[in-house]
């Protein structure tokens, strides 16, 4: 068995290829290497190239008749940049997975699974949000995302289409064994803000400590990227069993099921976690909020457990000590 993974060169993308690989399913990886990284295919099945040409994707399923499922992991994710060129991001994670999804549905593959985003709802009075939570994304990306869920599901409605999307909130860590990890050695999370801080011997800065969280600073739901690609295999594992080939009358043949932790981390609680890691010499000062700061989100990840078997495994302090050596090892390799 083979599963197509497209921006299978990304952060995500490439760890999910090996969890794939790991239980013996074959990844046959597709990329345009305009943010991924060729490394990280060695020693996978590689086609570089666009999901939106149909030429290109034919070929791979002449190659590779056997691939079972589509996981489209390809997509533009960075906020600000959504909102400064919203049309480089609708262009490019709306146009082109209606152009993916017909090639996919050309060559008989039925199956994908999503890569979405849990950033599209409206959070609860408990800042919580479930899959039934009110759809309100808050910028081009968020919205380009949401966009590409309604065009699959009515694909799925029209032409037998099935999807399971699976939406997530703040990927963290690297592959265990550091094959993979984040490109951006300067990523804009608070986890990266605060490896940046430590390895410049500075303190950190918690912006805002009067949100109504149980500490007071701003909540997210971090979540190890290898138990993300876990929940990906099992998706593809138990797929037909989630969506099945005939579905049941007002039914479509998409399902959505979100990740998370069920309870989120606070910034306060990443800087003591921070700690256990590093040191108590690791230093942490209080700031106001920035414009446009936001309180967060976690994500409740009940329908995760009841079908897909899936909780997340590592622990935060797991995240961030992967996260170092990542971190550690980009260092070496770029000296």
């Amino acid at each position: 068995m083979k599963v197509l993974i497209t921006g299978g060169a990304g952060f995500i993308g490439s760890t999910i290829a090996s969890a794939f690989a790991e239980r013996g399913i074959t990844p046959v990886v597709l990329d345009s290497l305009i943010t991924g990284r060729q490394e990280f295919t060695e020693g996978k099945i590689f086609y570089q190239g666009d999901i939106g040409d149909g030429v290109l994707v034919d070929q791979i399923f002449q190659a590779h008749p056997d691939i079972a499922v589509t996981v489209h992991c390809a997509a533009l994710i960075v906020v600000p940049d959504s909102m400064t060129d919203p049309e480089r991001y609708y262009r490019v994670n709306l146009t082109k997975t209606l152009d993916l999804a017909g090639h996919l549905l050309r060559n008989g593959c039925e199956r994908m699974i999503f890569a979405s985003t849990a950033g599209m709802y409206r959070p609860e009075p408990d800042l919580s949000v479930s899959e039934t939570s009110a759809l309100d994304p808050q910028n081009p990306y968020t919205r380009s995302k949401m966009m590409a869920e309604l065009l699959l599901e009515d694909l799925s409605r029209a032409h037998g289409l099935r999807v399971i999307s699976l939406r997530y909130l703040n990927p963290i860590g690297a592959d265990p064994r550091l094959r993979t990890g984040l490109q951006n050695s300067k990523p804009t999370h608070a986890l990266g803000k605060m490896i940046e801080s430590y390895e410049n011997g500075v303190a950190f800065t918690i912006t805002g400590t009067g949100w109504d969280t149980r500490d007071g600073t701003a909540i997210r739901d971090y979540i190890h990227v290898w138990d993300i690609a876990r929940a990906f295999c099992e998706a593809a594992a138990r797929f037909d069993a989630i969506v099945p080939p005939v579905q049941p009358a007002g039914r479509t043949g998409y399902e959505v099921v979100n990740l998370g932790t069920g309870d989120g981390t606070t910034v306060r609680e990443l800087v003591t976690a921070f700690r256990e890691v590093v040191g108590d010499g690791f230093q942490a000062v209080d700031a106001p909020a920035r414009p446009g700061d936001v309180v967060g989100a976690f994500v409740r990840p009940d329908k995760a457990w009841e079908l897909l078997g899936w909780k997340p495994e590592y622990t935060i302090e797991d995240a961030i000590r992967h996260s170092l050596q990542w971190a550690e090892r980009r260092r070496r390799s770029a000296a």
